[in-house]
């Protein structure tokens, strides 16, 4: 690359720096009921079951440079086509070989139509797509006339706070979940456990209530994620999110689908896995997917609640062991590699 090429990426790169930790306005941003019914009765012509018809309004749609929050490199999008709520992505998959461009979209999923029916296709030089690393955080996405740099979340500095790590854990990575939330990734060798832990080294998103008077667990108002405040360390471990979130692939299924894919050391989360199922080995690459299919390895420790009565055996649990050596095992609800995890990933 041209000396004057690295300065105007670093330049765009620093345009889009704000981005980064959100923009900070003195109001609220306002949406009205009026440009509601506006859109869901305004009559389209986008050919939905095209793919690449679908990826060129999505990329055409988007501004000369945008900032890829989640840590798995979703750029997820949303809209209507003729009144039908539509859900999708845009993903870069880092890999040790060549990164990967990946772009899905379905009809929003709903408690009373659930099905997804979704389209997705790996993007290349067959589709005439280019998908280019300009920088280790950088991309550029060309397809026909329009191309937009992805700017991926920098975390590669971010770490726990002193005294945050138990004697027996390890810190595999940082996380920026699609909830707007940040998170550690934590595993326990002793035994063989992941955690996520809160990141509460960064300005809160939400506002955390407890769950009763005096419980140690807390609930975030906005996402529902339910939280334990640790016996043992200064931190909060993630205990739950709401049951129907993960269900309908939202926002706020929690992090399992948000891996801190730009920032694993080496084998250092296939190692971790490995302890946890070592039938796995020579199976999975050093991301925890699958080597024979599109499908990968889903930490999932956390409970999916339906009710909030669902929480207090994860509190009576921890009240009784916290002086005992498995008292972290407390906060693993559902098994790590759980198949219905897998497939919750768009």
């Amino acid at each position: 690359m041209r000396p004057n090429s690295l300065t105007a990426v670093a330049a765009l790169a620093a345009a889009l720096l704000p981005l980064a930790v959100g923009a900070q306005t003195a109001q609220p941003q306002l949406w009205t009921h009026e440009s509601y019914i506006e859109e869901i009765t305004r009559t389209d012509s986008l050919d939905v079951n095209d793919p690449l018809k679908v990826f060129a309004f999505v990329l055409n749609s988007l501004p000369g440079g945008v900032h890829v929050y989640p840590t798995e490199n979703y750029y997820y999008f949303r809209f209507l086509h003729n009144g039908t709520p539509y859900s999708g992505n845009i993903r870069i998959e880092v890999s040790d070989k060549e990164p990967t461009l990946h772009f899905a979209y379905y009809p929003t999923e709903t408690p009373w139509h659930p099905e997804e029916n979704a389209k997705e296709i790996v993007l290349g030089a067959a589709q005439g797509v280019t998908l280019e690393k300009k920088d280790r955080f950088l991309y550029r996405v060309a397809y026909q006339s329009k191309s937009v740099l992805f700017a991926l979340n920098d975390l590669s500095k971010v770490k726990p706070p002193a005294g945050a790590l138990g004697a027996d854990e390890r810190f595999i990575g940082p996380i920026f979940d699609d909830s707007g939330v940040r998170f550690f990734l934590i595993f326990n060798s002793r035994l063989k456990l992941f955690l996520y832990v809160l990141d509460e080294t960064v300005k809160p998103t939400e506002e955390l209530f407890p769950l009763k008077p005096g419980s140690r667990i807390l609930l975030g108002k906005r996402t529902g994620f339910a939280y334990y405040r640790d016996h043992k360390l200064d931190r909060k471990i993630l205990i739950g999110v709401f049951e129907n979130n993960l269900l309908l692939n939202t926002y706020f299924d929690g992090p399992f689908d948000q891996l801190p894919d730009n920032f694993i050391e080496g084998d250092t989360l296939r190692d971790a896995i490995l302890l946890v199922s070592p039938q796995l080995a020579g199976k999975i690459d050093r991301y925890g997917r699958a080597l024979d299919r599109n499908i990968r390895y889903a930490i999932k420790p956390y409970l999916a609640y339906a009710e909030l009565s669902d929480l207090n055996p994860v509190e009576a649990c921890a009240n009784k062991r916290q002086n005992n050596g498995r008292y972290y095992e407390c906060f693993t609800a559902e098994k790590s590699g759980d198949a219905n995890a897998n497939k919750k990933r768009r």
